[in-house]
């Protein structure tokens, strides 16, 4: 019995999903906010700013799951499992925090119209995965577990959506673009922000693994 009181308690796992989740759909929309702002010099910096934080915030979490991965003695689901869909998740939010500071470091001076698409692809991503995770701590019930699965086909279809807007991206950037250093940069940015989606997509398998061990 003695020992039993001494062993540490499950963690609150599902909770520090979410909360990575909150982080990350708070980058991504900041990260919109940046994007549809980008002409204000100070309010560029402003949205700079909050993804960092939103970035840094999420880090946290990443940090505090991974340490209780080794403290706790019972998980809710595998350990395997939670450690790597944290890791996915905080792959999304660096993405987030690595477009921004690319577009500041290769001096990108305006925004195409395919930015703010795949931009508007990755927050819907985001936010599709918040969803999925919001769901997990509740997965034994059948009718979570299906919208689970629901919302990572969802996820599946944007990462698609996203693919066909990168392709023809990268398509008109070739074309019509004259200026090799314009190539490159955007190039670089279109990548990254397709990349986002792919991470999502990432997530969502490996939400539908947990929900088809666990349910």
């Amino acid at each position: 019995m003695l020992f039993s009181k001494l062993l540490p308690k499950e963690g609150n796992f599902f909770e520090l999903f979410n909360q990575h989740a909150d982080r990350t759909v708070e980058a991504a929309q900041a990260f919109q906010q940046l994007v549809l702002n980008y002409g204000d010099v100070h309010l560029r910096a402003k949205y700079n700013q909050d993804v960092d934080n939103a970035e840094r915030a999420a880090d946290r979490v990443t940090h505090e799951v991974n340490r209780l991965i080794h403290t706790t003695f019972i998980t809710p689901i595998d350990r395997e499992q939670i450690h790597g869909l944290i890791n996915l998740m905080d792959d999304v939010a660096d993405l987030l925090q690595d477009s921004a500071e690319t577009m500041a470091l290769y001096d990108v001076r305006h925004m195409t119209e395919e930015i703010v698409r795949l931009t508007d692809l990755s927050v819907k991503c985001c936010q599709r995965v918040q969803a999925a995770v919001r769901l997990l701590g509740k997965i034994a019930e059948q009718p979570v577990a299906e919208a689970a699965l629901k919302t990572c086909e969802e996820i599946d279809q944007l990462e698609s959506d996203a693919d066909r807007v990168m392709r023809a991206a990268m398509s008109k950037l070739f074309r019509e673009e004259p200026d090799v250093r314009e190539v490159i940069k955007l190039k670089a940015i279109y990548e990254l922000l397709e990349t986002i989606t792919d991470k999502c997509e990432d997530v969502a398998n490996q939400i539908e693994g947990i929900v088809l061990e666990n349910s």
